[in-house]
């Protein structure tokens, strides 16, 4: 019987997820919880508890220049919100890496791992130095409170996305027709 190793891969992280000690969340004093409810979208509509709780299990996720946060068909448990920075996000296609966009502070990314798909769809890199919050699934899904807000969010977050491609998409399908 031959095992596929991406289900074993899987399996390998559901159980250091499950035995790994999660770092303790990042202190905030109240006016920057208060500037990061005006410019994250994912936390819009939470009360200032509310958000102070969420932030509470957030790790702290520093990345230097040119690092890779997480590549392409990478198993995923999380999502990350860039406080600082700017990160490419690129796919793999036919050998060629393409890049898909370039998100800065307040724009969150990994979201896709929250909503059923645990194979990453893109690489992520930063540009420079960057300061991200990294947010565990299941720590997300223990606050019923915030978790019903950040997956709203994340589902306007990811409709807005496709009707970007839907437009990009056209574009091509429209030149290419008329060449």
């Amino acid at each position: 019987m031959k095992v596929d190793p991406a289900i074993v891969q899987m399996f390998a992280e559901n159980v250091r997820a499950e035995v790994l000690v999660r770092p303790t969340g990042i202190k905030l004093d109240p006016a920057i919880v208060q500037k990061i409810k005006q410019k994250v979208p994912i936390f819009s509509g939470m009360t200032p508890d509310c958000l102070m709780s969420t932030l509470a299990v957030a790790e702290y996720f520093p990345v230097k220049a040119g690092e890779v946060v997480f590549k392409e068909r990478d198993i995923g448990d999380s999502f990350f919100v860039l406080i600082a920075g700017e990160v490419l996000v690129e796919k793999n296609t036919n050998g060629k890496v393409v890049e898909l966009a370039r998100l800065s502070a307040g724009n969150c990314f990994g979201e896709m791992a929250l909503v059923g798909n645990h194979l990453r769809s893109a690489t992520v890199r930063a540009t420079g130095d960057a300061v991200t919050m990294r947010f565990y699934r299941e720590l997300v899904d223990s606050n019923p409170e915030s978790a019903h807000i950040i997956y709203r969010n994340i589902a306007r977050i990811l409709a807005s996305r496709l009707d970007e491609s839907s437009v990009m998409l056209a574009d091509l399908v429209g030149r290419k027709t008329t060449t």
